[in-house]
């Protein structure tokens, strides 16, 4: 079991629960410039089967996530181009159970992500998008190498680059696409005896659709496929490549012209290395000024 217990410190230690670069329904919007939002995220997942190379090991492997996420953004033009500049600031907590409680529980303050989201097309209607997006976290979170665990804070610069298309289909749908590779820094104080963690680009494709229930509502389904991302110590490979496909259901509604809420729910429907996630619930509070 201990071997098991390794393997899956170091998933979380490889991927924030957060889950940063996967994005909503609509965020590739191009907004007039001079435009706020603040935006509040409640995220909660859960699952207990843990995962190494697509084989079950374990059934009892308990792993739960509650995470908040502060988010600003502001549009702004420079030169011909709308920009959406963005932070997020995630704090929260991870909690271990079962065949992991070894790991023990860990939550704190996450680190800080910077985001300029580029909008390279100018739709007067506003139904299509194509943005380029860097991301970049900051190592600011909360670390302790002597922790088998760290809720959010990874002791590592991060970069990742997306690219965003948005566009109307028929059925009165909109579709959005979104692809991007995430390289990490090494993060030279990983584990008790201070070793030095490595990993190789993750990528991401995800796809969403956006049905009308009325002027004010939609309804949102969406799949994600990531791939990539593994991890070396010290020059060793862990042999924890990641495959894992998801899928989201998600419900918008503005409350007011400058109040809107979302509400998702979502599975993971298959996992090559870590603990699968059995349910997801995220809560989006949105406000524009």
């Amino acid at each position: 079991m201990g071997g098991l217990l390794a393997a899956a410190a170091l998933g979380l230690t490889g991927a924030s629960p957060a889950r940063a670069v996967t994005i909503d329904a609509g965020d590739i919007t191009r907004l007039p410039a001079g435009t706020n939002l603040a935006v509040l995220y409640l995220q909660h997942s859960s699952g207990d089967t843990l995962y190494a190379d697509g084989d079950k090991v374990s059934g009892h492997a308990r792993l739960s996530a509650d995470v908040g996420i502060a988010r600003g953004v502001h549009y702004t033009q420079i030169g011909e181009q709308v920009h959406a500049l963005q932070f997020l600031q995630p704090f929260g907590r991870v909690t271990t159970g079962g065949d992991l409680s070894a790991l023990k529980s860990a939550n704190g303050i996450g680190d800080l992500i910077l985001v300029d989201t580029i909008h390279l097309i100018n739709d007067p209607e506003g139904k299509r998008a194509f943005v380029v997006s860097p991301w970049l976290w900051l190592p600011t979170g909360k670390y302790d190498r002597h922790r088998a665990i760290n809720a959010l804070g990874e002791n590592r610069w991060k970069f990742a680059l997306q690219v965003g298309y948005m566009t109307p289909i028929p059925g009165n749908m909109m579709l959005d696409v979104i692809g991007d590779v995430t390289v990490f820094g090494a993060n030279g104080d990983f584990g008790p005896a201070g070793a030095r963690l490595r990993q190789k680009p993750l990528y991401e494709l995800q796809a969403h659709l956006r049905y009308p229930l009325s002027d004010t509502t939609y309804v949102s389904p969406a799949i994600s496929y990531s791939w990539g991302g593994e991890t070396e110590i010290d020059g060793v490979d862990q042999d924890d490549a990641q495959r894992r496909t998801k899928c989201l259901l998600s419900v918008g509604h503005f409350l007011t012209p400058s109040w809107q809420i979302l509400g998702s729910a979502g599975t993971d429907l298959s996992v090559r290395n870590g603990v699968k996630e059995d349910v997801r619930i995220n809560l989006r509070l949105l406000k524009i000024f």
